[in-house]
């Protein structure tokens, strides 16, 4: 009955009929299991005889109904790219989406990407681009790519754009002008941001109270929550009137209307694991486990592992699959914020316990994310800090040694559309990783998929698509500044491997600044600065490329749909040579696009563009300073000739007083015995400045303040500020 209870409460939150509150952030303990003879919390697979579970198979199903449908309103009859389309039905590649990690730029990016695919869009419809995003089966998300792929999900599938500006409507926007860790602004001890926090710890208070570990993941995950989940406003967000995402689960997505009729691909992020008893603070190698969680299983299909839990009992500790007892079931510990916070916590590398910093954020997030830290510390029991704490439910399996989750080292989450089970056709990457010192990608992310994929996954994954074995092999062919396709010609029928559409993060052709290569650990965004973000992303994904022009490519458009549709030409055919042949107009596409080993292109044929991020909406310092560096020639001159009008002034001025002193000192002479008066003094004279700087030195930080003192865990609402009751005003 708990059980029941626990379910029919979280649907409610999921579809966001209740406000509930931000303790829901609270998984639900002590759980009476189901019966173990009938239910099997741990699915197991061999190398030779993997699937996918149940549920996905099925929403797969209804998804694939709808995509039937959108393939042919995107490509129509598909006459303009040299097809007849009814050849097709019923043979319509499966395609997959992967979103990488780069924070907010990479949220940002991903929903650009798909703004500038969506045929509800009607400039990208125009543009012949909107509708590949309709034809999605799947899409996966790392870090900040989690980041949108659950903000997309979790409110229901609306348009790119309106999700990011708001609707007028239902839809109220990211508020990416409010920074992720101090939302009032860098004094952390103003009312509002004391009011943040406090909510985030009570929600942290509230899972400890359940007897699970915490780590700063917790308070990340609560932050990540109040700006990509659906119920924070404006008006409420530093409120606790709502949950703020807490308790929204992702083992319901399926319940959310675009997901049960089909309208929305199947979602599924990404997690790495560092071993029980490992300190690592650097990236993780390539033979480390790598976790997927979908809305039906916490799963991995590595090879040492190839095993998967049921999405609804994450948290629950299991020894050889079974539970600790007939109660010891958890259930509600998949909170979406916490799925999209473990995806990106990333603290491992980055946090400094010796000298209590974070490297990498600015000054002023880091001491906003530490002292969250440090409260978090002072309230309740927490267990390696830099990671994301998770129950070991594969205890006792073969492979199964880890305990904690946190990012992969290969930045795009390729792995979940490589499973082989899942026959994936064509996978389409949305490139933003900042690979290199201006935080643009270079080609790291593939070429480590591609290992990973050769020398671990051999058995279980598809192979990854020829491509250059180094960084600067990929640069120096320019790939990293255009689209390119991977994996064009196979040699077998089905393909060996998927075709991969590589649509990279890049420079504007243009010639402009570029505003879309942010630093990955930058925590806001001005609106100005989103809107060009999302401009400039548009012109990258409609633009396509011409040799030696920073014109775009008039068939681009045309490419991009025949590269998407090109796997259909091998279904039902069992050797290459009986696939249909490949109409002349996508020949051509392929000669322009694909990359091919044995004639390489040179970065040499894209002009020169510039590379270094330009901030066009600057803030408080960086605005000071940025006007001083464009503007220092002009500064420097206009200085020089104001000293040289004093000089002049001064001077002349001098010289007036002198004449008038002499005239005065003439007419009444007779009347003083000095030749001289004293200089002015008084009010306005060096005594005032000694009173102004005095003044000023005397504002110090207060000594005393929630900071200082520890929160204890047991004060009650009403005698901690932070602290709201959200049933309090009601």
């Amino acid at each position: 009955m708990k059980l029941l209870l626990a379910l029919v409460v979280t649907a409610l939150g999921v579809l966001g009929q209740h406000n509930g509150s931000v303790t829901d952030y609270a998984p639900i303990t002590d759980v009476e299991c189901p019966n173990i003879a009938q239910t099997a919390f741990i699915r197991q697979f061999s190398t030779n005889n993997q699937s996918v579970p149940a549920a996905e198979t099925a929403y797969i199903k209804t998804r694939e109904q709808v995509t039937a449908q959108a393939w042919k309103d995107w490509l129509k009859d598909g006459s303009s790219i040299g097809y007849d389309l009814t050849k097709f039905e019923g043979k319509f590649p499966r395609a997959g989406l992967a979103i990488p990690g780069g924070g907010l730029r990479s949220a940002q990016f991903g929903a650009a990407f798909m703004n500038a695919l969506d045929i509800r869009n009607d400039t990208a419809k125009a543009a012949g681009t909107g509708g590949l995003l309709q034809v999605l089966s799947y899409i996966t998300g790392l870090s900040g790519g989690s980041w949108v792929t659950g903000s997309m999900m979790f409110n229901d599938w609306p348009r790119p754009y309106d999700l990011v500006f708001g609707d007028g409507n239902s839809l109220d926007g990211w508020k990416l002008d409010l920074p992720l860790a101090s939302p009032d602004g860098t004094n952390l001890f103003s009312d509002l941001n004391q009011d943040f926090y406090g909510s985030l710890i009570w929600s942290i208070i509230a899972k400890a109270n359940k007897g699970l570990d915490t780590s700063m993941t917790d308070p990340w995950s609560r932050m990540i929550a109040y700006h990509f989940l659906n119920q924070t406003t404006r008006n409420n967000f530093f409120t606790n009137n709502t949950a703020h995402g807490a308790g929204q689960l992702w083992s319901d997505i399926s319940k959310i209307p675009s997901a049960a009729q089909g309208k929305a691909p199947f979602p599924i992020v990404v997690f790495n694991s560092r071993p029980v008893g490992s300190n690592l603070t650097t990236q993780l190698g390539l033979e480390e486990t790598v976790y997927e969680m979908s809305p039906f299983e916490f799963a991995s299909y590595d090879p040492q592992l190839n095993a998967g839990l049921d999405a609804r009992f994450a948290g629950t500790h299991l020894t050889n699959g079974k539970p600790d007892n007939a109660t010891g079931c958890v259930t509600a510990f998949d909170d979406a914020g916490f799925i999209m916070g473990t995806s990106a916590s990333l603290f491992n590398q980055i946090l400094d316990f010796a000298s209590n910093t974070l490297s990498s954020f600015n000054s002023d997030d880091s001491n906003a994310l530490l002292y969250v830290l440090q409260r978090q510390l002072r309230s309740v029991r927490t267990r390696s800090d830099d990671v994301a704490n998770w129950p070991n439910p594969f205890n006792g399996l073969s492979g199964s040694i880890f305990w904690m989750v946190l990012p992969t080292g290969d930045n795009v989450p390729y792995g979940p559309l490589l499973v082989r089970s899942r026959t994936v056709d064509l996978i389409i990457t949305a490139e933003n990783s900042g690979d290199d010192a201006n935080s643009f990608p270079n080609g790291t992310s593939p070429i480590i998929a591609a290992r990973r994929s050769e020398e671990i996954l051999k058995a279980t994954h598809q192979p990854f698509p020829p491509l250059p074995a180094t960084a600067d092999d990929f640069i120096n062919q320019g790939l990293n500044l255009r689209p390119v396709f991977f994996g064009c010609e196979p040699s077998q029928s089905p393909p060996e491997w998927p075709l991969v559409l590589y649509l990279p993060n890049a420079p504007p052709p243009s010639g402009v600044d570029p505003v879309t290569n942010p630093l990955t650990f930058r925590l806001s965004y001005t609106r100005k600065l989103t809107q060009l973000f999302f401009d400039q992303v548009f012109t990258l994904m409609t633009h396509g490329f011409v040799p030696n022009s920073r014109d775009a490519d008039p068939n681009w458009s045309k490419c991009l749909q025949c590269a998407s549709i090109d796997r259909a030409r091998f279904k039902g055919a069992t050797s290459v040579a009986q696939a249909i042949p490949r109409s002349d107009i996508c020949n051509q596409c392929f000669s322009q696009y694909c990359y091919n080993p044995n004639k390489l292109t040179s970065k040499n044929d894209i002009p020169q563009r510039k590379f270094v991020f330009v901030d066009p909406d600057p803030q408080g310092l960086d605005r000071q300073f940025g006007f001083l560096e464009n503007n220092k020639f002009k500064l420097v001159g206009g200085l020089v000739g104001l000293i040289a009008f004093l000089a002049l002034t001064i001077g002349g001025l001098i010289w007036w007083r002198r004449r008038q002193k002499r005239t005065r000192y003439a007419a009444v002479r007779t009347f003083h015995g000095s030749e001289d008066e004293a200089p002015l003094s008084g009010k306005y004279g060096h005594s005032r400045h000694e009173s102004y700087f005095s003044a000023a030195e005397s504002y110090e930080m207060p000594r005393t303040s929630l900071y200082d003192a520890p929160v204890n865990p047991s004060t009650t609402i009403v005698e901690h500020q932070a602290y709201r009751d959200p049933y309090a005003d009601r």
